[in-house]
């Protein structure tokens, strides 16, 4: 509960239905005209702009998507998604930030975050993909959890808890990672086109979002390495082909 009180007012998961957003922004006149955009188009946002007071936030509102600006006071946006995925493996998390370089966006899915945004960005940008990671969370989980599993090679994925695990040692996923892994699967040994990936997965076939596109194929390759009979293939300038023998 903050000093004047309004944390406890704002209503828990179960009491309402609208999406609520945790909105975490430092710039006063930006974070007012993105949470009031938001709040037109239906969503419930709680804005902070104190680092060291999100996660509190966090475990009190039970939001549905953190909207997390990486330079924040006190403590970054990296910092609380590492916190807060400790905490809650599924929800999504999106980064909004000024920074490009490529080591930034890596720590950022590294972290868990789910997409990443570049300022200056349009509102329907925005919207757009938060809808886009809630429209994968919201994906069917079977009431099955063995019908839940799918054998890759030597590995045993879990789609609803993502999970990779092989020889006993279990590796969580991030949100996007097992999605871009379940569609690489469900398309095994077929060609992939790179635009219907990014279209899929991200919203849209930006250079940006291809620039993600390549760091979750590293990744996947890195996690399936000990199992020579699966190959994430690139296909120059069409996409990518993964075989399992």
């Amino acid at each position: 509960m903050t000093k004047d009180g309004w944390l406890e007012k704002w209503p828990l998961k179960s009491e309402i239905m609208a999406i609520k957003i945790l909105y975490v922004e430092d710039e006063l006149f930006l974070g007012k005209i993105v949470k009031e955009s938001l709040e037109t188009r239906g969503y419930e946002v709680l804005m902070e702009t104190d680092g060291d007071k999100v996660l509190a936030v966090f475990k009190q509102i039970q939001p549905d998507v953190c909207v997390l600006d990486v330079m924040l006071p006190n403590k970054d946006g990296f910092t609380i998604a590492e916190e807060i995925r400790n905490i809650d493996n599924q929800i999504p998390i999106l980064f909004l930030t000024a920074k490009t370089q490529t080591q930034d966006l890596v720590k950022g899915f590294q972290l868990g975050g789910n997409d990443y945004i570049r300022k200056p960005f349009s509102m329907e940008e925005l919207i757009m993909r938060i809808e886009n990671v809630l429209r994968y969370k919201k994906g069917d989980r079977p009431a099955d959890d063995k019908k839940d599993e799918i054998k890759i090679g030597k590995y045993t994925f879990h789609l609803s808890r993502q999970t990779l695990k092989e020889n006993g040692e279990e590796r969580k996923l991030s949100f996007r990672e097992s999605e871009l892994l379940k569609l690489l699967y469900e398309n095994k040994d077929k060609i992939i086109d790179r635009r219907d990936i990014l279209n899929l997965l991200w919203g849209n076939d930006n250079f940006f979002n291809s620039r993600n596109l390549d760091v979750y194929i590293t990744k996947l390759r890195g996690y399936l390495k000990k199992d020579p009979s699966l190959e994430i293939i690139t296909i120059k300038g069409i996409g990518y082909r993964f075989v399992v023998e």
